[in-house]
């Protein structure tokens, strides 16, 4: 994969540079609430293979960021379990910005604020590359999924996430 210069250059991106980690950008017009699945539309990419990148919260309120297919929703209990937590709960919007340094609609796993630990759905792991939000909503990365693992160090999960 070829990098390709981005105008407005995200924390995300400066730390996959920094790091020699090869991606592609793709710019599409956001939409508020659109989600993944207008990501993909916009883009005319596969929904399996974006991943979401949400911001949560054990029952300590320590923040962590999971990651999973974008066409998938979230059991927090089958999550807090695999886990090793109590329970685990969505940020809200202004928790989500306030550990990860982005807004949400353009969080990115890459360069947070606060250091947290990443957790990605097996299955999303085992693709040989994924679309990954930039760090900017209207933003996706093409990386391969090893980065997560390689550089994240991210754990799987599996049956935490589920199909709609």
């Amino acid at each position: 994969m070829k990098k390709k210069h981005v105008s407005a250059q995200t924390p995300a991106i400066a730390w996959l540079l920094q790091r020699d980690i090869p991606f592609k950008t793709h710019v599409y017009k956001y939409k508020n609430h659109g989600g993944a699945g207008h990501a993909a539309a916009a883009l005319g990419l596969d929904l399996h293979y974006i991943a979401k990148t949400l911001v949560m919260e054990n029952e300590l309120g320590q923040p962590l960021i999971v990651l999973m297919h974008g066409s998938h929703e979230v059991s927090l209990k089958q999550l807090a379990r695999q886990t090793g937590h109590r329970s685990i709960t969505p940020c809200t919007p202004r928790d989500a910005q306030r550990h990860s340094g982005y807004l949400v609609g353009g969080t990115s796993p890459f360069a947070t604020r606060k250091p947290m630990p990443v957790w990605a759905q097996d299955s999303l792991l085992a693709l040989p590359e994924i679309h990954i939000n930039g760090g900017q909503r209207g933003l996706l990365l093409t990386i391969s999924s090893a980065v997560l693992t390689d550089e994240l160090h991210a754990q799987p999960v599996q049956a935490a996430l589920t199909v709609d």
